[in-house]
Order: C-alpha cells, then sequence, then structure tokens
C-alpha cells in the first residue's frame, strides 16, 4: 500500500511540476529576455543577458518533459530522478537570484522541495 501512494504522489507532484516548468519555460526559451522582461514579476531577467534567459527557458522545459517522458515511453528510467535534481538546481539559482534582489522568494523554495521530492522519491524510494 505505501508503495501505491507513494508511486501515485510521485506521478502527482511530478506531473504538476511538469506544466508548471513547461509554463514557465516555454516563454523564456521562445521569447527570451525582451518577452519575459515586460512581466514585472519576472523584472529579474534585467540582470541577464538574452541567451541566458533562453538557457534557463530551455532547462526548464527539458527537466519538465524528463520528468514524464521517460516512465510514459518506457526510456531511461532514472532520468526523472536526475531531471527533478537538475530542476531543484535551477531553482536553487532562482532562490539565490530572488533573495540577491530582495524579492520573494518562497515560490522558488517551494518548487525546488517538490523537485527534491521527486529526486529522492524516484531515486532512492520508489524506482518505477
Amino acid at each position: 500500500a505505501y508503495a501505491v501512494g507513494m508511486n501515485i504522489a510521485l506521478w502527482l507532484v511530478a506531473g504538476l511540476l511538469c506544466v508548471a516548468f513547461l509554463a514557465s519555460g516555454g516563454p523564456k526559451l521562445v521569447g527570451g529576455k525582451a518577452r519575459i522582461a515586460k512581466n514585472p514579476q519576472m523584472a529579474w531577467a534585467e540582470d541577464f543577458s538574452d541567451i541566458a534567459v533562453r538557457g534557463i527557458g530551455l532547462a526548464e522545459v527539458l527537466g519538465g518533459l524528463g520528468l514524464i517522458l521517460p516512465p510514459v515511453f518506457q526510456l531511461w528510467m532514472p532520468l526523472p530522478g536526475y531531471a527533478a535534481l537538475g530542476l531543484a538546481g535551477v531553482m536553487g539559482g532562482a532562490i539565490a537570484t530572488h533573495m540577491r534582489r530582495k524579492e520573494p522568494y518562497l515560490p522558488a523554495l517551494a518548487i525546488g522541495g517538490l523537485s527534491l521530492f521527486v529526486f529522492v522519491g524516484r531515486i532512492w524510494l520508489q524506482p518505477f
């Protein structure tokens, strides 16, 4: 029962993270700094080059897809755990940036924590 419940929890969290990172990373990747900086909540983009903003977007999109696609297609099964670890690293950078700019960082902290939950769950607790 524990294993089934844990697997369901990991799928739910990974699915939500996938949607969040695709929604966040897609505009960064496609629109770059010019598009992102127009949003007052994305003022942090002014501190980065266009290529850096697009790189962050690429990491978020690939990481989000890496949480879901490997198990769906029965590909390299450790990938979701490592994708989650990479996304936690991206969120670590987001936390540092927001703290430096004296901006709210709790959303990035929460998303980073959920990413670490998926990492630990998929690598150590509940591999598929």
